[in-house]
């Protein structure tokens, strides 16, 4: 069954389905978004998933965005009357599940809402009425009759610190919410085209789990003492079907990877705050870009001794600060964090902008009389953060993670043998700036590793560092202009472009541009230009490789040549 809203709306549908035995999806279709979360651009919408499971009793699981209201509830009150609703299962309380909770509790007035410790106390402030409650915790079983017994699995972190995950022994279903999902949005329910979905469930968990590796692996342990599981059912994007090992395997490989990494960052947030979740994840994922692996902890809920031992393990610290009042439980865990902090670990800090932040002044005036080291400034919120503050938050993460593997990528420089360094660095390539622009955030880089790469359609390739800044605007779907340099003409350009921004500074201050039909800078000053679109991209080890089709182009000076660039060694830039 398929609902359309109002054609001028943006575009809404909900879409149901008879997954299993006595078992129903109901996915809400947000075809038109194209922003989520940590503010990661999506090119696919996605979708909020949710599940009715009929036994003898009756339990939701989930439900969705409150942009579904009408649409969901009267989907819902289709399929079932929701005064028969017994349990509705509450993975996580973050509002893209939860948003029609005080809905629910209003047409379902005896339902008793089932979920961690921490998710209770979160809905309490949500809700602000008494309603029924099961608080469960791992192993705990819930029996609806007729073979469905429910069983819970711990998985905090993923990605908030409330989160459980539900497994039905009579289906063989684990609904998952948040974990293993994806924000792609179409009308096929499941996974059957891996190849489509593989780019959007590996950046899905790059901005999402990858920091919380140390939490995938533990909730992927707590799985494995499951039966066999059949069917993911996610809370984004298609249900996980035909490739469950597949890949509930490449969240085991990229999680291992993260959690090997030589060094690691403590990113300290309180949940339910302001935008500490989402300028938090933002940060940690500018982090994880360098290939520094981050550890999440909500200070609301961690006991003192985690947070003493995170401190301890960590190189860096980032601390997302708490409101004044009200939140005695985070203030103390600030105090744990200075206790525990040591000279020449780096630090950076954050204000929440929930109204009423602690300031981040004093504590970073005590960070740097116990010697440690300020990676970027600290980051005040004033206001409703914009995508100007996200791609700040992002940029000041990839600093204080490329500051931490300094050491690493100078012992790379030397790891090659000196002949081989200087066979590579006789392969030559042109010079160019690659500019990019998506709503208010614009970025570029100089790159030299551009090749056409087919005919028809006219294509180019372009190798981009995984921490990059321009990264996060060169994804499928995406638009950006390749600037060709000028032979003899291109020392400022080239000059201006190689120097070190501050997170989130104007790349383009002191530049002639105009805008091309895409959106992106034109350089003024360029010998030609061409407007691209990326339509895919794979992923190398510490790059990954743009292939992008030629949509439009032009040359200012017809009898000039392209500056060309020469290396000396070819193990570094």
């Amino acid at each position: 069954m398929v609902l359309l809203t109002d054609k001028s709306q943006k575009r809404l549908t909900i879409q149901t389905q008879d997954i299993a035995l006595e078992t129903k999806a109901i996915r809400s279709l947000d075809w038109d978004r194209d922003r989520f979360d940590i503010e990661f651009s999506l090119q696919n919408g996605t979708t909020y998933n949710s599940f009715l499971i009929q036994g003898e009793q009756t339990a939701l699981v989930d439900s969705s965005h409150e942009k579904f209201r009408q649409l969901y509830l009267d989907t819902l009150q289709s399929s079932i009357d929701p005064a028969k609703i017994d349990y509705l299962i509450i993975s996580h309380t973050e509002p893209d599940h939860s948003g029609l909770v005080k809905d629910i509790l209003q047409l379902s007035p005896n339902v008793t809402v089932v979920g961690s410790k921490v998710a209770i106390q979160f809905l309490e402030d949500l809700v602000h009425h008494p309603f029924k409650r099961r608080i469960v915790k791992n192993g705990d079983k819930l029996n609806l009759g007729n073979g469905h017994e429910l069983e819970f699995v711990s998985a905090p972190n993923l990605h908030w610190p409330d989160t459980i995950f539900t497994f039905d022994h009579k289906t063989h279903i684990l609904y998952t919410c948040d974990a293993f999902g994806m924000h792609y949005c179409s009308d096929t329910f499941f996974d059957e085209d891996l190849a489509v979905l593989e780019e959007e469930f590996k950046h899905y968990y790059d901005c999402l789990m990858g920091p919380n590796a140390r939490s995938v692996l533990s909730a992927l342990k707590r799985m494995g003492e499951l039966p066999e599981i059949t069917t993911v059912a996610t809370g984004h994007g298609p249900l996980l079907q035909h490739h469950v090992s597949e890949l509930t395997g490449r969240y085991r490989k990229w999680s291992q990877e993260q959690t090997k990494a030589e060094t690691n960052v403590a990113v300290f947030y309180v949940s339910d705050y302001g935008f500490s979740d989402r300028l938090s994840q933002t940060i940690a994922h500018g982090i994880t870009k360098t290939g520094v692996a981050v550890e999440m902890m909500d200070l609301k809920s961690a006991e003192p001794q985690e947070i003493t031992e995170l401190v301890g393990n960590a190189s860096g610290i980032v601390i997302g600060m708490p409101p004044l009042s009200g939140a005695n439980v985070a203030q103390a865990g600030l105090s744990t964090i200075l206790a525990a902090a040591k000279a020449k670990q780096s630090f950076g800090l954050f204000e929440s902008g929930g109204g009423e932040d602690e300031s981040v002044y004093p504590l970073r005036n005590k960070f740097k009389e116990l010697g440690l080291i300020e990676t970027f400034p600290p980051i005040r919120v004033t206001e409703t953060p914009s995508e100007g503050t996200y791609q700040l938050c992002e940029e000041a993460g990839t600093d204080l993670g490329q500051f931490l593997s300094r050491d690493r990528s100078i012992k790379q420089m030397k790891s090659l043998d000196s002949d081989l360094d200087k066979a590579l660095g006789r392969i030559s390539g042109g010079l160019y700036i690659i500019t990019a622009k998506k709503g208010d955030v614009s970025s570029a880089m100089l790159a030299s590793w551009v090749v056409q790469a087919s005919f028809k359609p006219l294509g180019i390739t372009i190798a981009v560092a995984k921490d990059r800044a321009i990264e996060s605007l060169m994804h499928t779907g995406d638009t950006f202009v390749l600037n060709v340099l000028e032979e003899g003409n291109y020392q400022a350009l080239m000059k201006h472009f190689l120097k070190r921004f501050a997170p989130g500074a104007d790349r383009f201050a002191g530049v002639k541009t105009q805008p091309a039909e895409n959106g992106c800078p034109i350089l003024t000053d360029a010998l030609a230009y061409v407007e691209c679109e990326v339509v895919s991209r794979m992923e190398c080890s510490d790059h990954y490789i743009v292939y992008a089709t030629v949509e439009s182009g032009r040359v200012s000076k017809a009898d000039s040549f392209t500056a060309v660039h020469h290396r000396k060694v070819g193990n570094h830039y």
